[in-house]
């Protein structure tokens, strides 16, 4: 498919098209209030991007419950308080004609105790001295994901997106070697998957019928099984549970390395699946114009933009401007980032990914 195809609008099976094939990424910037309320740093970063020409925009990980956090200035959803904040992000993002998703995050046996986060490990062997969940804790851990939609429902959000990657809760209970439950949340795939199906058909039963239901998965690390993702991936798609499956790969060319299916690309596994109404769309090193168009080629229906909508807030745009459009080569200069209205917090979050930006002597104070 040629550039042009990025900018054909695409139906959901709820609510609104997306006017391209560009969805921003959900990403990490730490930058919001220490209670989680969205800061200015996180309106300003909105207001930006609301103009950058995404059909999509998702927010960074919101942690559902207080107990949930996985790093300081983390984005929170978890109280009415967050609401007013959230409102004015949505509208943002509606007037500047995006469509919008929260990121709903739990960080399980994740959570920073030191930020007020409560370890909540699927088995009792992950954490030395941490006992597992119980079945009841589980349940509200999910009623606390569902409560969290209808407050970005209620927020004027299009929807949200679970984050059911790495190692995170709805990650972990996926995981073998993370959960070794004998209740209903562990042993079979379809019960390590109850959480997260759960947590789906609840958002359901309580949001609209036009709201939208994104899910992000990974597939590699914390002994997640790529035999068994596949097969409840299939099953979800096959119900059409949700909208849209993001598929977060560290890099959307890589080859599955091991078992029987070795030798096939990641993205394939995935894409070659029976997705009725559903859309597929990959994130992974997309930072050329002609990169995003060759995964539509390859079975995607969007493209998810990460590290590129960073260096540059309207990729998109620069991309209809120019189908040769590449990115600029990392690492780059902090000043680079702030010309480009990053704040200073989103600057040193970034300090963090290795060959990012350019360390220098005018670095500014990391407590910002």
């Amino acid at each position: 498919m040629s550039v042009a195809d990025l900018f054909k609008p695409l139906t959901l099976l709820h609510g609104p098209a997306m006017p391209n094939r560009f969805m921003l990424a959900p990403l990490t910037n730490q930058q919001s209030d220490h209670d989680g309320s969205p800061s200015q740093f996180d309106q300003d970063w909105i207001m930006q991007v609301s103009q950058g020409g995404y059909g999509l925009v998702q927010s960074g990980a919101a942690y559902v419950e207080p107990g949930g956090i996985a790093y300081g200035r983390q984005l929170g959803i978890h109280s009415d308080r967050h609401l007013a904040g959230l409102a004015r992000m949505a509208t943002a993002l509606r007037d500047g004609g995006a469509l919008s998703a929260v990121q709903l995050h739990h960080a399980g046996h994740r959570a920073a105790p030191e930020l007020g986060g409560i370890p909540a490990p699927a088995s009792g062997l992950t954490l030395p001295g941490i006992r597992a969940l119980t079945t009841a804790e589980i349940e509200r851990i999910r009623d606390s994901f569902i409560a969290a939609a209808r407050r970005a429902e209620l927020a004027g959000f299009d929807g949200v997106a679970l984050h059911g990657a790495f190692g995170w809760v709805l990650s972990e209970f996926m995981s073998p070697m993370l959960n070794d439950r004998a209740d209903k949340y562990g042993g079979a795939v379809e019960n390590r998957a109850r959480l997260t199906t759960e947590v789906i058909e609840g958002i359901r039963r309580v949001c609209g019928p036009d709201f939208q239901v994104g899910w992000r998965l990974s597939i590699e690390r914390y002994g997640l099984r790529l035999e068994e993702l596949r097969d409840i991936t299939a099953d979800i798609l096959d119900r059409e549970l949700i909208d849209y499956l993001d598929l977060a790969l560290w890099d959307s060319r890589q080859i599955v390395k091991e078992g029987g299916l070795q030798g096939q690309t990641m993205l394939s596994v995935f894409t070659e699946l029976p997705r009725k109404g559903v859309r597929v769309g990959a994130a992974g090193k997309i930072m050329s114009a002609q990169r995003a168009a060759q995964l539509l080629d390859e079975g995607c229906d969007f493209v998810l933009i990460g590290r590129a909508g960073i260096l540059q807030r309207d990729f998109p745009l620069r991309v209809k401007a120019d189908p040769c459009y590449d990115s600029p080569q990392v690492p780059v200069s902090a000043q680079h980032l702030r010309d480009g209205g990053l704040s200073e917090r989103f600057i040193n979050h970034m300090r963090r990914w290795p060959n990012f930006v350019v360390p220098g002597l005018g670095d500014r104070s990391l407590r910002a």
